[in-house]
């Protein structure tokens, strides 16, 4: 049976990156919480053209898939979910994923994407593989990425340092196998590490 909602959830839908969203991005990289947890790269303010250039690259890249995360009702940008650097000949990628405004963050509209994306990728890119990386103190996203499925892989351990601390980067991935698996319902959500 064809999806014919291949990019559409209950609550977002994903979609292409559009004029204007450079502007309402470049937003979000004003708040340091939104930065510590997106990147293990030093936190730097981004200006509008640097953001129009991230997204005219990501776009130009046969091997990484970006999705603007928009509202179904209102149609506003909250967020990016990213299939970043698709090993063709392995089957295999890392996601990235980044909900803007605090006002959208853990209301489940990250968890959503995640859903959709990981369809995309199992469905229609016949990826075989699904990885990901975090910074050990975002608790947040590990419980997302635990009950989306992924299981822990690997610490690097104190990878990340932040404010006079170290902390670790966590690896998590999910195989297609898992994820059909879950959608049939015969599948276990991964337990933590």
């Amino acid at each position: 049976m064809i999806n014919e909602n291949l990019f559409i959830g209950k609550t977002i839908r994903l979609a292409a990156p559009r004029e204007g969203d450079a502007a309402v991005m470049q937003k979000w990289y004003e708040d340091a919480a939104f930065m510590r947890c997106l990147d293990t790269d030093v936190a730097r303010l981004r200006t509008v053209d640097d953001m129009k250039e991230k997204l005219e690259n990501a776009l130009k890249s046969k091997n990484d898939f970006h999705f603007q995360i928009r509202l179904l009702e209102t149609d506003e940008l909250v967020g990016f979910i990213v299939l970043d650097g698709v090993e063709w000949t392995n089957g295999c990628c890392m996601l990235g994923i980044g909900i803007g405004p605090r006002e959208y963050r853990g209301i489940g509209y990250g968890s959503e994407a995640i859903r959709l994306v990981l369809q995309y990728a199992f469905t229609e890119l016949n990826l075989h593989r699904v990885g990901l990386n975090f910074i050990s103190y975002n608790d947040r996203a590990q419980r997302v990425y635990e009950r989306a499925g992924f299981r822990y892989e690997g610490t690097v351990r104190e990878f990340v340092h932040r404010d006079g601390g170290f902390y670790d980067l966590v690896f998590m991935g999910i195989l297609q196998k898992e994820w059909l698996a879950l959608q049939k319902g015969n599948g276990e959500p991964a337990a933590g590490r």
